[in-house]
């Protein structure tokens, strides 16, 4: 049964699972393709693996020599990619070291087509890869500041967003070398009023970019108070996304994962320094530069949530602070049994060393978003790990 995305889902959205895998905040999560696993990033230096259609924890890994953060699924369920946190490097156990950047990777983005990935570090650059080949394809140069970087659905066009001058950059791959083929200034109409003579001064560190799947839109997301909705084809400010708790200092040079458009690009998801998980219907408002609120919040933690990602195929969603939640449309009245911590806490346990795993024993209440259902594999688990330095 495929089911459509719409308010009446996000508002049927509770909690389904609870894990209490890490003892620092998760800073970075991702879905893998066909949405059946999802992989978080620690700052206890840890890496996690979920089954998410069975919502059981399904492997542990550790990058003590060189930290993890951010995250990212390759086009293969069983291979990662992950930055460095951390400049001591010792012992190589991995498959492949991508080296390039001089400062730390800040933002990394997959091509949705095919091996390219971008990443951009604090060093001024955008470094762009093929993931069979350790050398950089190309290095853009985008000026001071803590660049983000993200590719649109077509994989034909790359962005950087830079709070430093304001601008989001537009690249075209094949031709990268050339310098941006657009760019947009971003002003906050609100904050302006406080910068004067130089609009924009007081803007919020950006900490994300990121393309809805229907090409329409961009996001900016900060660490302010306030995260920026803008038109991917002429760059005009649409809303201002307001209503949550910036997370501000507690980012602490991570940040980049803790706002997602759903798979539809009807709604945005952010995180909140509360705890709160903040949700906007961005198509409920027609006037330009409005501040838009969320049509729900949902109340699930008691620490800062850096982490939320929408699944690509199935309808939940998971979001983290030092604890990971999966969420799940549940009719009213409805409560799931597996939202006792102890009773997770210990499925955790019995199941973190499983390393294979069937959907075909799934007893899984997610159903896919606009999309047929998925057919029956099986999938080992033994990720390999690919890192960036």
């Amino acid at each position: 049964m495929t089911v459509t995305l719409d308010l009446l889902r996000i508002q049927q959205l509770q909690i389904s699972k609870v894990f209490q895998d890490n003892s620092k905040e998760i800073t970075s999560a991702d879905f893998d393709d066909e949405g059946k696993l999802c992989i978080t990033a620690s700052a206890d230096d840890s890496i996690n693996l979920y089954d998410s259609t069975r919502g059981i924890s399904q492997k542990l890994l550790f990058s003590k020599k060189y930290g993890a953060h951010p995250i990212r699924f390759t086009h293969s369920p069983t291979t990662i990619l992950h930055g460095s946190t951390k400049r001591d490097i010792t012992e190589n156990k991995y498959l492949s070291y991508f080296r390039g950047h001089d400062g730390r990777v800040v933002s990394m983005a997959m091509s949705p087509v095919d091996d390219t990935f971008i990443s951009s570090a604090i060093d001024d650059s955008i470094i762009i890869w093929d993931f069979k080949a350790p050398s950089p394809q190309g290095r853009v140069y985008v000026g001071k500041g803590r660049p983000s970087v993200s590719f649109d659905p077509t994989g034909m066009i790359f962005a950087s967003a830079i709070q430093q001058d304001n601008k989001v950059r537009l690249y075209d791959l094949r031709n990268f070398d050339k310098g941006p083929f657009t760019q947009f200034i971003i002003i906050d109409p609100y904050l302006s009023a406080y910068s004067y003579p130089r609009p924009g001064t007081q803007m919020p560190t950006w900490t994300g970019i990121k393309f809805s799947n229907d090409e329409k839109h961009i996001l900016i997301s900060t660490s302010g108070d306030q995260h920026y909705l803008i038109d991917a084809f002429s760059g005009e400010l649409k809303r201002r996304l307001v209503g949550h708790v910036g997370l501000g200092d507690t980012i602490n040079g991570y940040g980049g994962d803790d706002t997602c458009f759903t798979p539809n690009g009807a709604f945005v998801i952010s995180g909140s320094q509360d705890g709160l998980i903040n949700i906007w219907d961005i198509n409920t408002s027609t006037v330009l530069q409005s501040d838009l609120r969320p049509c729900k919040q949902l109340e699930g933690h008691t620490k800062p949530t850096q982490v939320v990602q929408f699944n690509p195929r199935y309808m939940c969603m998971i979001s983290a602070c030092h604890e990971m939640v999966f969420w799940e449309p549940m009719p009213p009245g409805t409560t799931s049994d597996s939202s006792n911590t102890d009773a997770t806490t210990s499925n955790n346990q019995e199941s973190a060393n499983n390393n294979n795993f069937s959907n075909e024993d799934s007893n899984s209440s997610s159903a896919s978003v606009k999309q047929e259902p998925l057919s029956n594999e099986s999938i080992i688990s033994n990720i390999n790990n690919k890192k960036l330095l």
